[in-house]
């Protein structure tokens, strides 16, 4: 095991940002929970989703109106997909981790 990836185990959990040798969008560096490593890839939890919903709450309960009395039809389709990231050891340049 190579000493960046032991470092990168020990961090495990925490919210880190990985750089890698790319371009784009990538080359700004990936943040986000790394949830496990191993000798391949990392996998961080760059967006985590929405709680599910409530059985308290039922839809009569809700308050589907917008301030002007209309209806809002989009507030039951208010819901994030989480996203997570899987990393190749091999093509991490930069690993970034607090202080802390």
């Amino acid at each position: 095991m190579s000493c960046l990836l032991r470092e990168i185990c020990r961090h495990e959990g925490e919210t880190v940002t990985i750089f890698t040798e790319s371009g784009g969008a990538s080359g700004c560096g990936f943040t986000g929970v790394l949830l496990s490593v191993n000798e391949c890839f990392v996998r961080l939890l760059t967006r985590e989703g929405s709680a599910p919903a409530s059985p308290l709450i039922g839809p009569d309960c809700r308050n589907d109106f917008l301030p002007d009395g209309r209806h809002d039809y989009n507030h039951h389709h208010q819901f994030r997909l989480g996203s997570v990231c899987d990393i190749p050891i091999n093509k991490i340049v930069s690993f970034c981790h607090n202080a802390i």
